[in-house]
């Protein structure tokens, strides 16, 4: 039988596609959050989980040491999405990129000026990508963590980053002032594992499918 290996990091996502991988007929035998295995053996012996870093995935999937994974779609905007199948938006980990300001900055106001901002982010390309479409000139600055910091000590008048309940701009004074895209996680398949194991990935992906949908119906 055709095994095939599924990339997911640790967390929410990890924690949200547990019910989609029980819909398929796959859980893990080791919890990823007490285990310190990266491989972890599921209940089927053609199916094993690889625990990598978030922004690791889309990689691990495009180069074939994993068959498929589940990946946010800010990480995959940040990879490029080369070589890979991204069938399904899973409706899990939802958010929104957006920009965000001072309390007490005119971001409106500065747009119009055409001033130059400088923007703290860890999505550099789709800042980028962003910032052009408006004719907006900016300097992009690569932070890792505490993004709301930057506004607040004049490192950056602004930032780009993910946005869920709003309450952590709130806390630190800082307002959303633009939404550059809906996030949520997909799943990825590599391109040439789709092919050579059809036969083992079609079922899960329907199974997915059949989930996903039924979960959509549940809410209406």
């Amino acid at each position: 039988m055709t095994s095939i290996t599924i990339a997911l990091s640790k967390g929410r996502i990890f924690d949200d596609t547990a019910p989609l991988l029980k819909a398929a007929g796959v859980f893990a035998l080791d919890d990823p959050e007490t285990s310190r295995k990266l491989i972890l053996a599921t209940n089927r012996d053609n199916v094993r989980l690889i625990i990598v870093r978030a922004s690791d995935v889309p990689t691990y999937v495009q180069y074939g040491a994993a068959d498929m994974g589940i990946a946010g779609k800010d990480v995959l905007l940040e990879h490029g999405g080369s070589g890979l199948y991204q069938p399904l938006d899973l409706h899990i980990a939802c958010c929104r990129m957006m920009v965000a300001v001072r309390d007490d900055f005119d971001y409106e106001s500065a747009v119009r000026r055409g001033a130059r901002l400088r923007v703290a982010t860890k999505y550099l390309r789709t800042a980028r990508e962003h910032f052009a479409e408006k004719g907006m000139h900016v300097d992009l600055i690569k932070l890792y963590g505490s993004m709301e910091l930057a506004p607040l000590v004049g490192l950056a008048e602004a930032i780009v980053d993910l946005v869920s309940s709003g309450n952590t701009l709130k806390a630190n004074h800082l307002k959303a002032v633009e939404e550059i895209k809906p996030i949520s996680a997909r799943l990825i398949i590599n391109q040439a594992a789709l092919k050579l194991k059809r036969a083992t990935i079609q079922p899960m992906l329907d199974a997915f499918s059949a989930a996903i949908q039924q979960g959509e119906e549940t809410m209406v």
